[in-house]
């Protein structure tokens, strides 16, 4: 099943692989202008050197928007919701080069009062590589409940 899944499509213990992607120095260079985050650690390779890191690293949340990202290519992917937020460790650095995946469950579902809607909570981890955490947390998702159906087969 590839196709976009209502929340009732998910169950607890569900996991997913995400294709991976290679962090290039064009893209850290890009994030730093799209955010104004000129720290030398991601954009300048002779003060990085200086760094325990010895080498550019990428900004904490350009891990977390390529995870984002990476989910919704997943072959396991849900309708547009509301991201009702994420909690998100930084583990070990990002390296221009790396290589990187997101391996995701559903942890837990929920109801809620807004008709028609379930929350999801998938624990999530950002891999390298090497088979390194280098990031991980948990991100809560509202998702549509599939549309229910009269006896009639109509839309209720």
């Amino acid at each position: 099943m590839t196709d976009e899944r209502y929340w009732d499509d998910a169950e607890v213990g569900d996991e997913c692989v995400t294709p991976s992607v290679t962090v290039t120095e064009a893209m850290v260079n890009a994030y730093a202008e799209l955010t104004g985050d000129f720290t030398p650690v991601h954009v300048d390779e002779e003060y990085a050197k200086t760094t325990p890191f010895r080498t550019r690293v990428a900004h904490g949340l350009f891990g977390l928007s390529l995870a984002d990202g990476l989910k919704t290519r997943a072959d396991y992917r849900f309708l547009p919701g509301m991201s009702l937020g994420w909690t998100w460790d930084f583990k070990l650095p990002i390296k221009l080069g790396d290589t990187v995946h997101v391996k995701f469950r559903v942890g837990s579902m929920r109801t809620t009062k807004r008709d028609g809607w379930g929350i999801v909570v998938l624990p999530s981890e950002l891999i390298n590589q090497r088979g390194e955490v280098v990031q991980l947390g948990e991100h809560r998702l509202m998702i549509p409940m599939r549309p229910r159906t009269s006896a009639a087969g109509e839309q209720a």
